[in-house]
């Protein structure tokens, strides 16, 4: 099994995540953003959307971080990282996609590099967009995983899932830029007791074989 990921690409994050968390070995494979490396035909060969992460087990390629979770949850089943009940199951997707759809593409990194790059955004005006996308989403994120009795030590329960996989490195990525997260105390609780966890801590982005 390969991944193809990024250090810092959030997306690649949450899959490396998963696959510590069921104790799936894998190849890790760098593809430097920064650098282009995603365009390069031998990459484009791989995943023709120029995008972080991509997984091959057995000839087969997957892209698509959440499809790839999926993928991994059903090959190897424990532990679970989706509740049984259809309706808990819908909870932890609901706030799993809140991040990988709505927060985490506006302050993407091609979306960022558009900005500057190609409209001409100030890094100021760069910064500011960042911080309101950010700000709007976690804060809603925040009120309802504060106002739901199906939030315990993680989002969902007493067991990581699907959206600790989505939150954790959304919040890392928030730190990068600088953004402050007081106003986020149930986020940050559910981060501390997920980076405690030696599956968090493994697929950090400064454990990873290309970060820099």
């Amino acid at each position: 099994m390969q991944l193809y990921s990024y250090f810092r690409s959030s997306a690649a994050y949450r899959v490396r995540i998963a696959l510590a968390l069921k104790g799936v070995a894998f190849e890790y494979v760098p593809v430097h953003l920064v650098k282009g490396e995603q365009r390069d035909d031998r990459y484009r060969a791989v995943n023709l959307q120029s995008l972080v992460p991509a997984l091959i087990d057995e000839g087969r390629i997957f892209t698509q971080s959440l499809a790839i979770i999926e993928y991994l949850e059903e090959r190897y089943p424990n532990p679970r990282l989706l509740p049984d009940a259809p309706a808990e199951r819908a909870r932890v997707r609901s706030i799993a996609l809140s991040i990988a759809c709505e927060i985490h593409p506006l302050d993407n990194l091609r979306v960022l590099q558009y900005l500057v790059r190609t409209l001409g955004v100030s890094e100021e005006a760069k910064n500011v967009w960042y911080r309101h996308w950010i700000d709007l989403g976690l804060s809603a994120l925040e009120s309802q995983l504060a106002s739901d009795r199906a939030t315990g030590t993680f989002c969902h329960g007493e067991t990581p899932s699907l959206a600790d996989i989505c939150l954790v490195p959304q919040l890392a990525n928030a730190r990068r830029y600088n953004i402050s997260l007081d106003a986020y105390p149930t986020l940050t609780r559910i981060d501390s007791s997920c980076r405690a966890l030696d599956a968090f801590a493994v697929a950090a982005p400064e454990r990873q074989p290309d970060a820099a």
